[in-house]
């Protein structure tokens, strides 16, 4: 398909402004009893028998109040606004490790988990246990307090469920990545095809076990008409840093500064604050996702507790070849290239419930 046939704004569900949709509650999707009560006792026989996580599947814990529900939150997510908040969950009243298996049986009818690091893990978890800050190239994002910039992850779908908010602070911010783009096209319509080419993305800081140093994506795919981001520019520039790895030209680190700029306009995003038993289903190729740094509580046990599944979604959302990190992820069933697992791999929900304590 021409260029030229690629640069036009996106009007779908999926370009919006924060400042619009922070006025209503549609994207907020509230549980009713008999949902949140068979999910409690889809939970409970999920705990009580202990599946292997790497095989487990979506038909082994039906869902009849839920299932409606759930297809509306797929499409929401894939092909609509990109997001949506389900809340409702008595978290307060579970042990983590129930609230871990409700959010992985829901997480089986939302797409199918894929490993989130190399030790193999399928559950993760957003729970500070790093004095460092970003600037800090050792620093993992999920493991400090500090504020967070606008990214994608490395899935189709990113969850978010909380266990426990901070004392302060923390806030989830969404924003679109089809109005970003919009707003490129409207100011500097001669670099938005930049956004169409390969880049190289830092991988090493991504995970300090990954196979390589750098992988390769565009920023923008456009397939059929469906539009997908897959953003975040501070991978793209330390992996300059890198041997070998092209220089960035001038136009293309203008694009860069351009979108990073419109991102963090007034108005563009939305903000959320989390409660106990929320969760956040988030194509990555819809909005990016940043989180505004926080106060925790000194006891261990109030801390703010995130868990997060990466997806490979449900639905056959069209992007052009190796889009993202779906060229180098690993889905469940397996390490990568048929190596050993990892001595500390962990696939049953008791053991993935729990947070390694990692600096």
């Amino acid at each position: 398909m021409p260029v030229q046939d690629l640069l036009r704004p996106i009007t779908t569900r999926a370009a919006w402004r924060g400042d619009r949709l922070i006025g209503s509650d549609e994207w907020i999707y509230r549980l009713s009893d008999e949902q949140v009560a068979e999910l409690e006792e889809l939970g409970r026989r999920f705990v009580e028998q202990s599946p292997d996580l790497r095989s487990v599947q979506a038909q082994d814990y039906r869902l009849i109040a839920t299932a409606e529900a759930a297809a509306e939150w797929r499409e929401t997510v894939d092909f609509g606004r990109g997001f949506v908040l389900v809340r409702g969950l008595r978290t307060h009243l579970y042990s983590d490790a129930l609230s871990a298996a409700i959010y992985y049986i829901l997480g089986l009818h939302m797409g199918d988990p894929i490993r989130q690091n190399e030790l193999g893990d399928l559950v993760d978890h957003v729970y500070a246990t790093s004095e460092k800050t970003m600037d800090d190239p050792t620093a993992k994002s999920s493991k400090v307090r500090d504020q967070l910039v606008y990214h994608s992850d490395s899935s189709d779908i990113v969850a978010l469920m909380c266990l426990r908010p901070a004392r302060e602070g923390g806030l989830s911010c969404l924003v679109s990545g089809a109005e970003i783009y919009n707003e490129i096209l409207r100011r500097r319509p001669d670099l938005a095809p930049l956004l169409l080419e390969p880049f190289h993305w830092d991988w090493r800081r991504q995970d300090a076990e990954s196979p390589a140093l750098t992988y390769t994506s565009p920023i923008i795919s456009m397939v059929d008409g469906v539009f997908s981001m897959y953003a975040g520019s501070l991978y793209i520039l330390t992996a300059q840093e890198y041997p070998g790895v092209p220089q960035l030209t001038a136009d293309q680190i203008e694009v860069l500064r351009l979108f990073d700029e419109i991102t963090y306009e007034p108005g563009m995003a939305i903000e959320m604050d989390f409660r106990p038993g929320d969760i956040q289903w988030l194509s990555n190729y819809a909005a990016l996702h940043a989180r505004t740094g926080f106060t925790d509580w000194p006891e261990p046990q109030r801390r703010r507790h995130l868990l997060r599944l990466w997806l490979s979604s449900k639905t056959d959302r069209p992007v052009v070849p190796d889009f993202g990190k779906n060229g180098v992820v690993q889905h469940r069933a397996a390490p990568r290239d048929g190596a050993a697992e990892h001595p500390d791999a962990r696939f049953d929900i008791a053991t993935a419930a729990v947070p390694r304590l990692l600096s």
